[in-house]
């Protein structure tokens, strides 16, 4: 297991930055066509894959405060819809180790994932009542550093954190680069 150190997406530690001022085009693009992408997976995906998990599916569920507390985690991944219509188009992954940190006090607040081949590692930005931002890069294979964000397009991770339930939450990652048309990552607190 790797260290739960996340490399913030920015240098300073300020609670009033607003994402958009931080996220690529490209990545303000993705965020704002969450819903397009919701639909267009769900549309490939068989119904029976996803009709035992209504919450987590649901892309009209989201509570009031987004934000995770600080502590370890549990998360996995499910890969919705394909792109072009070539591969699966629902897979979902075991449970891995994640943590949700905080640096200078509540100012940044990052999400790790602990373990894996590919790793997520990035900022969590306040955004609205109901919705957080994350914006990140994909740590992958033996590296022991996070690129950071804005680097490699390629890289780069920009999507919704939700509350959906007392103690659940999601990572909504609309059009990722390869694979599916939406990564859904579910975060329930380490047990």
């Amino acid at each position: 297991m790797r260290a739960a150190a996340a490399a913030p997406v920015r240098d300073r530690a300020d609670v009033d930055v607003d994402w958009r001022s931080v996220a690529t085009s490209a990545d303000r693009g993705r965020i704002r066509g969450w819903r397009g992408a919701w639909i267009a997976a769900l549309a490939q995906v068989n119904p029976l894959e996803i009709v035992q998990d209504p919450a987590l599916f649901n892309p009209d569920r989201s509570m009031v405060n987004p934000l995770p507390p600080a502590g370890p985690y549990r998360c996995r991944t499910y890969k919705l819809g394909a792109r072009a219509g070539i591969g699966p188009t629902f897979t979902a992954s075991g449970w891995f180790a994640c943590r949700i940190g905080t640096a200078g006090g509540e100012a940044v607040v990052s999400l790790v994932k602990l373990d894996g081949s590919q790793r997520p590692v990035g900022t969590i930005f306040a955004d609205t009542t109901s919705r957080a931002i994350f914006l990140g890069t994909m740590e992958l294979g033996d590296e022991t550093r996070a690129m950071r964000y804005g680097h490699d397009a390629n890289r780069d991770m920009a999507g919704l954190i939700e509350r959906i339930g007392a103690q659940r939450w999601r990572v909504v990652l609309p059009y990722p680069r390869f694979e599916s048309l939406l990564d859904v990552v579910e975060l329930v607190p380490a047990t």
